[in-house]
């Protein structure tokens, strides 16, 4: 049987990871209670790669070469039971690498990972002969220039190039090499993806002005703003307890990739990113909610429409979309929603029951 190109192709690191989740990180030279722990494949591009294929999205990875034990085999039989499709090369160069995340209680995580040069190397080497035929092309900076050959690849094919960038954008250099090559970048606003709505407005307005066709911005529990031409959506993420923030940027990324993939437009793609990394980061491991559960939480998302001109950000559109269901139960089941999403309540009750609540255009 034939198998159809797959509508979504990853490259970069193919590594086995451990998630561990505990209470709290033990002082040095002592130790803690691991409550749970998970094992999935990494890095970004196959987590996304796997994620993609429980929402039904053929996919397909470009990975490094895994070393020939038995962890490279579990794992190329891990993306073999995923249906994810392509080649795992596999080498007695070197071992396989390993990952290991820990995830505290306040959803932080730390990570520990191997990423020798010998076995980004295998990059360069790999077939790319997957891209042809695919949908969307995906890659991450902190590969390196072993990157930049399937990012060209892509282009020639007219394949649109998905490149997470992260804090890579403080970087002229790294700017100029992948925004000209890349159709959506996803960044943060700095290496522990923290920040305010100033380094928000300021990376975003660093990455419109380099020429990025569509910019995407991710501010963790703040959310996500996404730019493309004359559009621009800022999307609040909503309160939830946080368990294990591992993958939460890749899940983020494939949410908005099956968006595009749909054919759906900026605003809901945005709103699917943000639920479906806001769920993820609830409950450890990688195991993807269903998407009736992710179209939920999406629509009740607060989001603001944004222009940018003169170097300026005005906010000209705020919206809360409350679903029907909740609107025919009246002000108490109201008040109730807005405060989960901490937002004030409106004294108008017929502004509330409008599924278009707006406000007058500010500049940021």
């Amino acid at each position: 049987m034939i198998k159809s190109p797959p509508e979504y192709v990853g490259f970069g690191m193919l590594t086995p990871v451990e998630i561990m989740v505990l209470e709290k990180l033990p002082k040095h030279n002592t130790g803690a209670i691991v409550t749970e722990v998970n094992e999935f494949v990494f890095d970004d591009a196959a987590i996304v790669a796997c994620l993609l294929r429980q929402w039904g999205v053929t996919s397909g990875m470009i990975g490094t070469a895994v070393g020939d034990d038995p962890r490279g085999r579990a794992l190329a039989s891990q993306l073999k039971e995923w249906g994810v499709q392509g080649e795992v090369r596999f080498t007695k160069e070197y071992k396989t690498p390993l990952e290991v995340n820990v995830s505290d209680r306040k959803g932080a995580r730390t990570y520990f990972w191997q990423r020798t040069p010998e076995i980004l190397k295998t990059l360069d080497t790999a077939d790319l002969s997957l891209i042809e035929g695919a949908r969307i092309f995906y890659a991450d900076w902190y590969d390196g220039d072993h990157i930049l050959r399937a990012m060209d690849e892509a282009n020639r094919l007219n394949v649109p190039v998905f490149v997470n960038l992260e804090h890579g954008h403080k970087d002229p250099e790294i700017m100029r090499q992948y925004a000209r090559r890349a159709t959506f970048c996803q960044a943060v606003t700095d290496a522990a993806q923290l920040g305010g709505k100033r380094a928000l407005v300021g990376t975003a307005r660093k990455l419109l002005k380099s020429g990025i066709r569509t910019a995407i911005i991710t501010l963790a529990k703040g959310g996500c703003l996404v730019a493309q031409a004359d559009q621009i959506v800022r999307v609040f993420a909503p309160h939830v307890k946080a368990v294990d923030a591992c993958g939460a940027g890749a899940t983020f990324s494939a949410g908005f990739i099956y968006g595009y993939l749909k054919n759906w437009n900026l605003e809901k793609s945005a709103r699917f990113a943000t639920a479906a990394a806001s769920l993820k980061v609830t409950r450890p491991g990688l195991q993807m909610f269903p998407l009736e559960q992710i179209q939920e939480l999406a629509e009740k998302l607060k989001v603001e429409h944004w222009v940018f001109k003169n170097d300026q950000f005005e906010i000209i559109d705020r919206i809360l979309d409350l679903p029907r269901q909740v609107a025919a139960q009246g002000k108490r089941a109201q008040k109730k929603l807005l405060k989960e999403l901490r937002l004030p309540a409106k004294p108008d009750a017929s502004k509330i029951n409008h599924p278009h609540a707006r406000t007058k255009r500010k500049v940021i």
